[in-house]
């Protein structure tokens, strides 16, 4: 089968081709079940491009990045203070928390309006987060799960002190590999469907009868779209 790339949208195989391919076509029975030369359906091809699109930006760390200990960095330095105490709600000590480290500019405001916590979680995670400040290490290299923090499962460079980083880059190899992997499968799909004839050429079966001009012309519109 001969290549062509003049219109490869339309198909990638020459003319003389397609039409051995069409006479294979119709002279196989099957065993009586027939099978036209239909397009893809649109639907399907936009949902494909939609889970490819979705999967990219809930994995991508501006929606998908988990919560680091830092976040909660300013929460726990100002849960003591005589604000904060004299407040009567955990609800109204939260709101307050948030609010005062928006209006400080805060580099985390993002990750607080993204990662919500409660006051109650806030207590169980403070002493681990005093505990993590005391040993001197970086809060960005530790992730919340749950009520636990954990180091970060990301290995990134080396710092001056010889540590190294542990925090999720905004873009890493795991993308560039996807993004080969997904432009692999979509060329490979779209090759070997426009090696076909073109989905205009609907095969005539045995039991199918041509119709004639005349024929074709009484049609309603409707008929002849379908």
């Amino acid at each position: 089968m001969a290549w062509r790339f003049d219109n490869p949208l339309r198909t990638m195989t020459d003319d003389a081709s397609n039409k051995v391919a069409m006479e294979i076509w119709e002279a196989e029975s099957l065993g009586g079940i027939t099978e036209n030369n239909n397009r893809l359906p649109q639907p399907v091809v936009y949902l494909l491009v939609l889970t490819i699109i979705s999967a990219f930006l809930i994995t991508f760390p501006l929606w998908g990045q988990r919560p680091t200990a830092a976040i909660y960095e300013e929460f726990v330095a100002m849960m003591d203070s005589p604000e904060v105490q004299a407040l009567a709600t955990d609800e109204e000590k939260m709101n307050y928390l948030v609010q005062t480290a928006r209006e400080g500019g805060s580099r985390y405001a993002t990750q607080h309006t993204n990662h919500p916590i409660t006051m109650d979680d806030l207590r169980v995670l403070r002493p681990q987060i005093e505990a993590l400040k005391t040993q001197g290490v970086v809060l960005d290299d530790y992730t919340v799960v749950g009520d636990k923090i954990v180091l970060a499962n990301f290995e990134g460079n080396l710092r001056a002190d010889g540590t190294q980083e542990r925090q999720q880059p905004w873009w890493d190899q795991g993308y560039t590999i996807d993004i080969f992997y997904v432009i692999y499968f979509c060329l490979a799909v779209m090759i070997v469907v426009k090696r076909l004839p073109p989905y205009t050429v609907q095969p005539r079966h045995g039991n199918e009868r041509i119709l004639s001009d005349a024929e074709i012309a009484e049609l309603s519109p409707q008929r002849r779209v379908a």
